[in-house]
Formats: C-alpha cells, sequence, structure tokens
C-alpha cells in the first residue's frame, strides 16, 4: 500500500488567495478516481525554501489518498493539470510505503 500526498498551495504566486472550489475539485477528483481523500485544509501548513539567496514561504494544505500500486503516468499527468490550475511551477506530490498493521 502507497500513501500519496499532493501539497497545494493556498495562494498563487501573486498572493491571490484560491476559492474554495479550487480544492473542493481537486477532493472530488480524488474521490472519483481513488474512491476517498483526506484532506487537511483547517490548519495550513507554513513551508520554508531557499532560492537564489532569498527565503520563499508558501502556506500548503495537504490532501492524501491510499493506493495498492501508484501509477505514475497518472500522477504525472494529474501533477502537470494541477500545477497549472494552481500557477506552480512545481506542486509537491510524493509517495510513502505504508505497512498496514
Amino acid at each position: 500500500m502507497h500513501l500519496v500526498q499532493i501539497l497545494l498551495p493556498l495562494a498563487d504566486p501573486a498572493g491571490r488567495r484560491f476559492q474554495g472550489e479550487a480544492f473542493a475539485r481537486v477532493r472530488s477528483e480524488l474521490v472519483g478516481h481513488f474512491g476517498g481523500v483526506t484532506s487537511y485544509t483547517r490548519v495550513p501548513s507554513d513551508g520554508a525554501w531557499k532560492e537564489g539567496g532569498h527565503t520563499h514561504h508558501d502556506n500548503v494544505v495537504v490532501f492524501e489518498v491510499m493506493t495498492r500500486d501508484p501509477d505514475r503516468a497518472w500522477w504525472e499527468k494529474y501533477r502537470a493539470e494541477i500545477e497549472r490550475r494552481f500557477e506552480q511551477e512545481t506542486i509537491v506530490v510524493r509517495a510513502f510505503k505504508v505497512e498496514m498493521l
């Protein structure tokens, strides 16, 4: 089993916050494709990274799905789509192998 996480920004590069519909669409798409989703949208996480000698900050929400075998081709296509929608150069989509207890 794998846990796949998507880290989505709360705002576009100009600082305009995304409407709730943008996140509801992602939620609906993931439920439709995987049969379920967990979203952490009430308390955004604060991300920070250095680039070009400058520290950047971003608030993100996390969406998670469980899948037996992550379909890399599907995820690459979906990541490109949400990068376009959320106006991001890169959106982090990561997968972890999970042992069910």
